[in-house]
């Protein structure tokens, strides 16, 4: 199996922000804005992998600016990192400025997904070849992110977490 470029899964979609799809205050609420992130990770994550990929975990989350009422709203999503069946998803979402068109990023998130055959059993996925600086900086974030998750659901032990061991030593 061949490895990957992140630029290969690369994702974009863009949309309005609805009066439906806002809270009290009219910004978008938080719970559309993680299905559309949802929606463009797992496009993503097909693009790499070519299989049915389902949703994992949703591992981090960071909602940093208010996305009001008719914003144009851009969520940008690439595999970060592939693991066996897993996939690291990385996605920035930006809101575009309605007068300047200028982009701000607004939030971020880090999705993990797995590729699946029709049962429902993990198949195994392209590795990743990260080309740009920020590819190769999440690309090896992602594997202490890892270690991190699988130390805390007692599926690795600390000693054993070489990535993490070396932040601290």
């Amino acid at each position: 199996m061949e490895a990957k470029a992140p630029s290969e899964s690369r994702t974009t979609l863009t949309d309005l922000v609805l009066p439906s799809e806002t809270n009290p205050l009219n910004n978008l609420f938080g719970g559309e804005l993680l299905a559309r992130m949802d929606r463009a990770a797992s496009i993503a994550a097909r693009r790499h992998s070519r299989r049915i990929v389902v949703t994992a975990s949703v591992n981090h989350v960071a909602f940093n600016k208010a996305i009001p009422l008719g914003s144009v709203v851009t969520v940008e999503a690439a595999v970060s990192r592939a693991f066996k069946s897993s996939m690291e998803i990385f996605i920035d979402v930006w809101v575009e400025d309605r007068e300047s068109g200028r982009r701000t990023k607004a939030n971020e998130a880090i999705y993990t997904f797995v590729a699946v055959d029709e049962t429902g059993a993990p198949i195994q996925v392209p590795q990743l070849n990260p080309e740009t600086e920020i590819e190769k900086e999440r690309y090896a974030a992602a594997l202490r992110r890892k270690q991190l998750s699988l130390v805390l659901a007692g599926k690795l032990k600390p000693a054993e977490a070489t990535e993490l061991k070396a932040l601290f030593e």
